[in-house]
């Protein structure tokens, strides 16, 4: 392995109905990377007409959600009233703060006619200073968002700063979220500028620094060090980071904080129905039962 790869993460395949997810954060060699705290790597499937992705009603703290799409639909609706269909490479970014309620559900026109889905959901944890800020929600279409190419690599900046361009998307720490496609033989190289750094490989061919990357495996960077990645047949790739956050994150089920006591308080008002409802929408998903030790 070479000496620029601090770790290899490997995923946890669940199933959360009529599509595979990849869990590769939180793993025990990196609970975070920069900011994100969770990646799931969604499919590609092929949903098949009058079926659909449906994610009942649930609540989120302490972090914000990013939906990234390569392929399909979804519509995400949410307790502070926001409606908002998000399609490939637009981004979704909604801050939980001290409490948010949404649901994500496959388009009515798209599950009459089927569709394939395939993309990125992360968390970010927030900093201490806005873990409790006012919920909020903002949709960035894929026309906003600044492209690079260089040396065979297309290089789309979801979030923050990377490769001397900036992001519209508001963020609370310093991140690196970039889409990056390569071409056949596609060389780049990712500075040290960001103080931690992850490379997923979605699909295709990869290295870093000539050592070769799993699909659906991700990659935790040394810091301090520029690294080349390269392509031979083709690859598309996320990179994810940024500064790392003070003190201790915890998470259990759709909850992150800098203490339990946040996360028992929110457990027990989602229990009581008292953390908002999605407009519409009757259904919710309980509290998951602790399994016995």
């Amino acid at each position: 392995m070479s000496s620029s790869i601090k770790a290899v993460l490997k995923p946890h395949t669940r199933d959360i109905g009529n599509l595979l997810v990849r869990r590769v954060l939180p793993a025990l060699a990196a609970r975070l990377v920069g900011p994100f705290i969770f990646f799931d790597h969604m499919g590609p499937a092929t949903l098949e007409p009058g079926s659909g992705v449906d994610v009942r009603p649930h609540p989120h703290i302490g972090l914000a959600t990013v939906t990234y799409l390569f392929d399909g639909a979804l519509m995400h609706r949410d307790s502070i009233g926001s409606e908002q269909k998000i399609v490939p490479g637009d981004v979704n970014w909604m801050t939980a703060g001290r409490g948010i309620v949404h649901s994500e559900r496959t388009p009515e026109e798209s599950r009459a006619t089927g569709l394939a889905m395939h993309g990125i959901q992360t968390w970010v944890a927030l900093p201490l200073d806005h873990e409790d800020t006012e919920p909020s929600f903002f949709h960035h279409a894929a026309d906003t968002l600044p492209e690079i190419e260089r040396d065979g690599v297309t290089l789309r900046v979801i979030a923050g700063t990377a490769f001397g361009a900036t992001s519209p998307v508001e963020t609370f720490s310093g991140t690196l979220y970039v889409a990056a496609d390569f071409a056949p033989g596609g060389t780049v190289a990712l500075d040290a500028g960001h103080e931690e750094r992850g490379v997923y490989l979605v699909e295709g061919d990869l290295s870093i620094d000539g050592t070769p990357l799993d699909p659906a495996t991700m990659a935790v960077l040394v810091p301090g060090e520029t690294v080349t990645l390269a392509s031979p047949g083709g690859a598309r790739v996320m990179l994810l980071g940024g500064e790392r956050l003070e003190g201790e994150r915890f998470i259990e089920w759709n909850f992150v904080a800098s203490s339990r006591e946040k996360i028992e308080a929110a457990k027990a008002a989602w229990t009581r129905q008292e953390m908002g409802h999605v407009p519409g929408e009757t259904e919710w998903i309980p509290l998951p039962e602790k399994k016995p030790r």
